[in-house]
């Protein structure tokens, strides 16, 4: 069974910085892609970062303040966040697309980090 669990969220004051890490275990052959995504109470999840094969990509809100990072031995993701607004504050879930022994490729996510950014 394929897991994704996340840790590194908690409580900062706005301008300051966190750095959200992810770690993937179970049958896993390759990564296809990993990402962040966000959600705040009412609104739909969004996708803040993703990562494929050495390309990244960023939600504009967030570009030139975060950075997405892979460790492929350790089938893991981080997000570096730099410059944390109030606005960011939400509850970040990573989310993976594996490939697995024997059963193809799969998306997982996470349970979840909560991020909360004082103004």
């Amino acid at each position: 069974q394929v897991q994704l669990v996340e840790s590194g969220g908690g409580l900062v004051q706005a301008g300051g910085s966190l750095r959200l890490s992810c770690v993937a275990s179970g049958s896993i052959i390759s990564i296809n892609s990993m990402g962040w995504y966000r959600q705040v109470p009412g609104k739909e999840r969004e996708m803040v970062a993703a990562i494929a094969r050495g390309d990244s990509k960023y939600v504009d809100s967030v570009a030139g303040r975060f950075t997405i990072s892979r460790d492929n031995p350790k089938n893991a993701v981080y997000l570096q966040m730099n410059s944390l607004k109030p606005e960011d504050t939400a509850v970040y879930y990573c989310n993976g697309n594996l490939y697995e022994l024997n059963r193809g490729s799969h998306t997982y996510w996470g349970h979840g980090t909560q991020v909360t950014v004082s103004s």
